[in-house]
Order: structure tokens, then sequence, then C-alpha cells
């Protein structure tokens, strides 16, 4: 009898580490615990690279890719939020007066943002597109209440952007590389999700890494880690790193994000979900889309 109890003590400490393997070790996939129609990709920025950033459009195009839309959110001299990512206007007003370029949206009263041409440097087939206001952007999500977005912090006042989304906070993934951020959107829209997104060095990651889970990640639903790839194709953090960070995340729930820097080309995609990567945000969307669905097994996506 005492044999017995052993063997299958034995047997279902097996049973236990095949299992534990399975769901935080390297055999962890995400075609076995995410539907396909339920792999959340952010496209950064708007549409990326498709479009120009932070219109309308460009959040349009995103939705059509079956992404999710990035909008950097900043506030105009008479308190307006608006989607817009750089802190002047240097890049995306290439031909304005240098006077102009050195100011950024919080310099300008929304009468005068309104009017800017966001679109043109991208090409002559953007002209006119303009920077979106939140009100535009929580116009589209009542119309369609299946979809979401990202809203990545750049200089906002939370309990006035908490308010003027209150009817859309499910919908809301608000995204800030700065902790005590996440905490305060956090009590203030329990309903929204939020993504911490980090760059930096594996030394650097790992101490922001202890940091959280000290705290059991609280607050923070999605985590994102930026992905730098060299010529030889290496991944920076090391692919060591990242299937790491994977099963620490999936132990508290949290979703674990890459944003690899230029990845346009789709092996990069099935190496990331490989290491156990279950989200992406990219400048991308199309091939990002592509690459996600061929590694499930699924035919090549086309955009109504």
């Amino acid at each position: 009898m005492k044999h017995f109890i052993l063997i299958s003590f034995i047997a279902a400490e097996c049973l236990l580490s095949v299992f534990a393997t399975t769901i935080y070790g390297q055999d962890w996939n995400v075609r076995d615990h995410i539907p396909l129609d339920e792999f959340m990709i952010q496209s950064h920025r708007g549409a990326g690279n498709l479009a120009p950033e932070n219109s309308l459009e460009a959040f349009e195009i995103a939705w059509n890719w079956t992404t999710i839309p990035e909008a950097d959110l900043r506030l105009t001299k008479d308190s307006v939020i608006v989607a817009f990512h750089d802190n002047n206007f240097k890049r995306i007003l290439p031909n304005a007066p240098e006077d102009m370029k050195n100011k950024g949206v919080a310099d300008l009263l929304f009468r005068e943002v309104k009017n800017l041409d966001i679109g043109a440097w991208k090409g002559e087939q953007f002209s006119g597109q303009r920077i979106a206001t939140l009100r535009e952007v929580c116009n589209v999500l009542k119309k369609y209440p299946k979809r979401k977005i990202y809203i990545d912090i750049k200089k906002i006042n939370f309990e006035q952007l908490a308010k003027e989304t209150e009817l859309f906070h499910p919908q809301l993934i608000l995204a800030s590389t700065n902790y005590e951020e996440i905490k305060r959107w956090k009590k203030l829209a329990p309903k929204s999700l939020t993504l911490h997104w980090m760059g930096g060095t594996e030394e650097e990651l790992t101490e922001r890494l202890n940091q959280l889970e000290k705290v059991r990640f609280e607050a923070v639903d999605q985590l994102q880690i930026h992905v730098n790839i060299n010529k030889e194709e290496q991944f920076s953090p090391s692919d060591n790193f990242l299937r790491n960070t994977g099963e620490r995340l999936r132990k508290y729930g949290v979703l674990f994000q890459t944003l690899p820097w230029n990845g346009n080309n789709p092996k990069v995609y099935q190496r990331l979900l490989d290491l156990g990567v279950a989200s992406f945000a990219t400048d991308f969307p199309d091939v990002t889309v592509n690459a996600v669905r061929k590694y499930y097994g699924q035919p090549e996506y086309k955009p109504q």
C-alpha cells in the first residue's frame, strides 16, 4: 500500500510538472490559449507606417486591419484633448515657419490646432488630414461598441480624461511607461484596461519587472517590451529574457506584448510567438496581422 501511495504521488508530481511546463514553460503557445479573433495587435500611433499619425483616417485603417489603433493624447492650450505624438511640430510640419516648428500642441488653441495639415508630410495622397480629437474618437466608439483603442499618455489631465470617456472605459486601454500613471488611471477608470510599456537594457528591464512583481503587477493588465533587432536578426532583449518574461507575466495574468522595432519581416513575429509573446504593437499592421494568421494556420487577411 505504501508503494502504491508513493507511486501515485510521483505520478501526480510528474503530471503537475508537465502542466506547469505547458502553462508557464517553453512549451507554452498562444495558439492553445488565445483564439485568433481575440489576439490583440496594437497599431502604433494610429496605423503605423500605413498612414499619417493620429488621424481619424489612420484609426479607421487600423480597425479595418482588425487591429487596435493607438492614439497619443495631449492637451491644447485651452484644454482640449487631442491625439498627437511629438513635443513639437518639426517632424510633422516640415515646411512650417521655424517658430511654428518649435511649438507644440500645448502652445496653441484648439481653433489653431484643428486647421493643421498633419497628413501632407507622409505624401500628397494624405494631404488634408487633421489631428483627431478625443471627442471624435469617442463618437466612433459609440457607433462601434466592439471597437477598442489604446490611449498613450503624453501629457493629460487624468480627471478630465476619465470624465470625458466615462461611457467608453471598457473600450479603452490606457498605455503609459509611468507606473504611477497606470495606478492612478485604474482608480479613476477600473473598467478600463491598462498597458505598461518599457524599453531599456536587460538589467534595467529586470529591475523594473522586479519592482512590479513585488506588488504582483497591481493595476497592470498588459505589459509591453520594446525589442530591437540587429543585422544578424538577434533580439535585444535576448530570446531567453523574452521567454522568461512571458512565463513570469502569465503567472500574474498579465498579457505579454512586444513592440519589435523595424519589424517588417513576418519571421520576426513568428519567432517572438515561439518565445511566448501573446500580443504585438507594430508599425506594420498588415505584415503583423498576416504573420499571426499564418502562425494560427489561417489564410491571409485582406481588409474590406
